[in-house]
């Protein structure tokens, strides 16, 4: 491979005979080197396959201004999380979460740790990218030496979630605000705390963020057929009574109507928390 661009000492960029850019990462490896000179195959530690050309010049000037450890670390972690999660994610991933643990670590450095306050709906919502949050704290906490608070982990979890599902934060955001709006009617109309670690709840949670992709992306399901919501209704009076005030409330915040089957759903799901 020859360099195609010097970005510092550790990083170059080359190209592939099918015009893919690579951002290729070696201590040294630019040392005493210039455009067009080939690379020392035994100082390649890392490799970033990079298609998008925005995501990969964003990338390389991030590198301009974080450790190669850190960049390397990331790559780690993105790539155990591929495995773990069995996903496979926007490449962006690697300009996002660098950025973001840089940022983080020098926050800490000067003592501004940030409170995570969606931390408890993240691990509900998203428990098995809330694990890779915390491992990635661990490896953190074993390359770079630096223990950044738990609350980081809910927030590296929501960059993996974010490029999952190639969407931005916010939106990913606004999905957990959603959950989180449904789960306090809930516990206001029994006048109970729900167990976060119950399956029936964990199934809830899962409805209903599923619930709110369809609402954010303006998706309807299912039919307005009443007969079995109201079956249901008469059956389980006391749910049916709660899913009239999450339908209300999403009616009003969101402007989605909710149809028979959904409600029917929602119902169900209502009475399956309640049984325990």
């Amino acid at each position: 491979m020859r360099i195609a661009r010097i970005i510092n000492n550790n990083v170059v960029s080359v190209y592939q005979l099918d015009g893919t850019e690579l951002v290729v990462m070696g201590k040294g490896l630019a040392f005493h080197k210039k455009v067009g000179d080939r690379l020392d195959d035994d100082k390649i530690q890392k490799i970033f396959t990079l298609k998008d050309k925005q995501v990969s010049n964003n990338f390389q000037t991030l590198l301009r201004q974080v450790p190669m450890e850190l960049a390397s670390l990331v790559e780690t972690i993105v790539q155990e999380a591929t495995v773990q999660l069995q996903k496979q994610f926007h490449e962006n991933i690697y300009v996002a979460l660098t950025d973001h643990i840089h940022f983080a670590i020098e926050r800490h450095q000067q003592g501004y740790d940030i409170k995570n306050a969606l931390l408890w709906e993240t691990k509900q919502l998203y428990p098995a990218e809330f694990d890779v949050g915390k491992q990635a704290l661990a490896k953190i906490k074993e390359s770079l030496g630096y223990q950044l608070p738990d609350e980081e982990a809910g927030l590296i979890a929501i960059h993996f979630i974010n490029a999952e599902m190639n969407e931005q934060v916010s939106n990913t955001m606004d999905i957990t605000h959603f959950v989180e709006h449904i789960m306090t009617i809930v516990k206001y109309h029994y006048k109970m705390d729900l167990d976060e670690n119950s399956l029936n709840v964990s199934r809830f949670i899962t409805h209903l963020r599923y619930f709110a992709q369809r609402i954010f992306t303006k998706t309807y399901y299912g039919s307005n057929d009443a007969y079995l919501y109201t079956m249901m209704s008469e059956k389980y009076p006391e749910a049916a009574d709660c899913s009239r005030k999450i339908k209300d409330f999403i009616v009003s915040e969101y402007g989605h109507e909710l149809t028979k089957e959904e409600m029917f759903y929602l119902t169900i799901h209502l009475q399956r928390v309640m049984n325990r």
